[in-house]
């Protein structure tokens, strides 16, 4: 505090002081216009030193701009003008002269400079020596004395008027700088007020990854640092809205009626649409008109409003609204708060967004882990434990038989024989589909050909793979091995259920996106009818090959119709644009 009124003090002083030096210059201008019109003619010491006068007020005045406040230059000041002074006094003709009034020279610096008693001293302390100057030069001329005397009286009263004023002045000064250090002092709270908000905002923000926590926040502190009031007492009419369904939805507000909550908005119109357009912030002084805010009853009382978007990129997920009662309540300052704070927000929503992806992602990974299990159970329930069960029976068959017919126990033998070997080839492209080693060496394409080779093998049939020069140089192994799934398990849907004799595997590369095909001519489906009941049935094959695709940012489609056949297309991005292409 008291740092703060010597500040306040050095202003008034510093503001004293210059405008003391600018009088001075007005003065030293009289004097020299009332001495060149000098009927007598101008008299060359006078103007000398007049001249003399102006130069050190020149330098007096830089050495106050360069560094103001000095204690010695007031005392330098006033000596000069006391020299010069009554040195202008008798080169002007003492009391018949036009520089009668030259004690106004240190008079006026005084006033402005010293408190009123110090500055009457120093005029009455110039004014004697300008009397004595008087009787000294001409001691014989007492009516000349005497009109100094009167001139010095008059003089006095006017210094005692400057001496006012200039009292009045610097309370003037003083109040002005002191309104201005309020200002700045008040300036200086809002921002620690704003810089307060902001961290602690940030510090709630990292300890959540809860987007509807995030939202929560961005009211809350939003009206804290602009009112630096909590929420339950602030005038801020806040909102949250979201797109869902191309609507922007109420997701969290403040001062709301419970009307305005279930209040939808396009979005296309008003300040909602601008914001959405340009993803800026935009502001209204005439919410209550606003085409699409007009909906809401707590902004019908708001004078000024100003929308945020919460936009990542070029996607806009939704815009923040802040409504105040006041009309100028959203200054620069604000704005640049409540920008902070959006912008804040967004982070901790990408965060959230992001961790709710991971959690999703772990979840699917679980999923597709869970159904690779049930397939596998289901395939070595179906295949190879059927098999060894035959071979059990066949076995306990021909002990009986080798000691009534031995003939038709050798063609038994045979008979489980052949069933042993078809059960060691499917168990070994079991092996082969749960871990491809070739995939791992070689790369897809390979292993796309030796999966055609097992099925041939195996199952009779036939897998033509058609796979352009270097598709695998353009793909990670791990993107290679999920596509690798989604055709083995397209390929294995066309040999269970579409009993299809033939499979084309085509796989296409362009500039930016690679296109896998897996087309067959068997029974062909449904499309529509087997998604509409996945729910009741025991098989996902499809939802897992959609979600595999989605693992890699790839997007699958069934092409088929009932007793045409079955195309499933796989589309992989390459690029980030050919990415945002996929999701239009």
């Amino acid at each position: 505090m008291i740092r703060a009124m010597s500040e306040s003090n050095n202003r008034v002083s510093r503001r004293a002081g210059t405008l003391a030096f600018h009088l001075r210059w007005l003065l030293l201008m009289a004097a020299a216009f009332l001495v060149a019109t000098d009927p007598a003619g101008p008299g060359g010491v006078t103007l000398l030193l007049i001249l003399i006068a102006g130069v050190y007020n020149f330098v007096l005045t830089l050495i106050d701009l360069a560094d103001p406040n000095q204690d010695w230059l007031l005392a330098a000041t006033l000596a000069l003008d006391f020299v010069v002074g009554l040195a202008l006094y008798a080169a002007s003709g003492l009391d018949q002269g036009r520089l009668i009034w030259i004690a106004l020279l240190p008079a006026l610096t005084a006033a402005l400079r010293l408190a009123w008693p110090q500055a009457l001293l120093v005029t009455g302390v110039f004014l004697t020596l300008q009397l004595l100057l008087q009787w000294l030069l001409a001691p014989g001329d007492s009516r000349g004395w005497l009109s100094a005397a009167l001139a010095a009286g008059l003089l006095l009263l006017v210094t005692l008027a400057i001496t006012v004023l200039a009292r009045q002045l610097r309370l003037q000064l003083r109040r002005s700088a002191g309104r201005a250090y309020q200002g700045e002092t008040d300036r200086a709270q809002i921002l620690r007020q704003h810089a307060r908000a902001i961290y602690e905002m940030s510090s709630q923000l990292s300890a959540t990854l809860n987007y509807e926590e995030v939202l929560e926040a961005a009211l809350n502190f939003g009206a804290l640092g602009a009112e630096g009031r909590q929420p339950a007492s602030s005038s801020l009419v806040c909102a949250v809205l979201f797109f869902r369904e191309d609507q922007l939805h109420v997701t969290s507000a403040r001062r709301l009626t419970q009307a305005d909550m279930r209040v939808v908005s396009p979005g296309r119109a008003g300040i909602l649409g601008d914001v959405v357009r340009t993803g800026e912030p935009a502001i209204t002084t005439d919410p209550a008109h606003d085409p699409e805010l007009l909906q809401f009853v707590a902004f019908q009382a708001c004078r000024s409003l100003i929308a945020l978007p919460l936009r990542v990129g070029y996607e806009t997920y939704g815009v923040v609204l802040y409504g105040h009662p006041q009309s100028d309540f959203f200054d620069d300052d604000q704005r640049a708060l409540l920008n902070a704070v959006v912008n804040q927000a967004i982070v901790a929503l990408q965060n959230a967004q992001l961790y709710q992806n991971l959690r999703q992602e772990k979840q699917r990974l679980v999923e597709v882990q869970e159904e690779a299990q049930k397939k596998l159970a289901r395939d070595l329930h179906d295949g190879p434990t059927q098999a060894v069960a035959a071979l059990a029976m066949r076995a306990n068959f021909v002990r009986r038989l080798v000691e009534r017919d031995p003939k038709l126990a050798g063609e038994e033998l045979f008979k489980m024989e052949d069933l042993a070997r078809k059960t060691t080839k499917e168990i070994r492209h079991m092996l082969f589909t749960l871990r491809p080693l070739v995939l791992e060496s070689q790369g897809l394409s390979a292993a796309l050909h030796q999966l055609a080779d097992k099925v041939k093998e195996t199952h009779g049939q036939t897998v033509i793979v058609d796979a352009e020069p270097h598709v695998d140089d353009r793909l990670e192994i791990n993107h290679q091995g999920v596509l690798f799934y989604i055709v083995e398990e397209a390929v294995n849907n066309a040999r269970k259920h579409a009993q299809a004799e033939h499979v084309w595997v085509r796989l296409k590369i362009s500039t930016d996106l690679l296109r896998v095909e897996i087309q067959d001519d068997g029974v062909g489906f449904n499309v529509g009818a087997i998604d509409s009941n996945y729910d009741r049935r025991g098989s996902l094959g499809l939802v897992n090959m959609r979600e595999r695709a989605e693992m890699i940012n790839g997007v699958v489609r069934f092409d088929s119709a009932e007793g045409r056949g079955t195309r499933v297309m796989v589309f992989v991005p390459l690029t980030e644009t050919a990415r945002e292409r996929l999701r239009l």
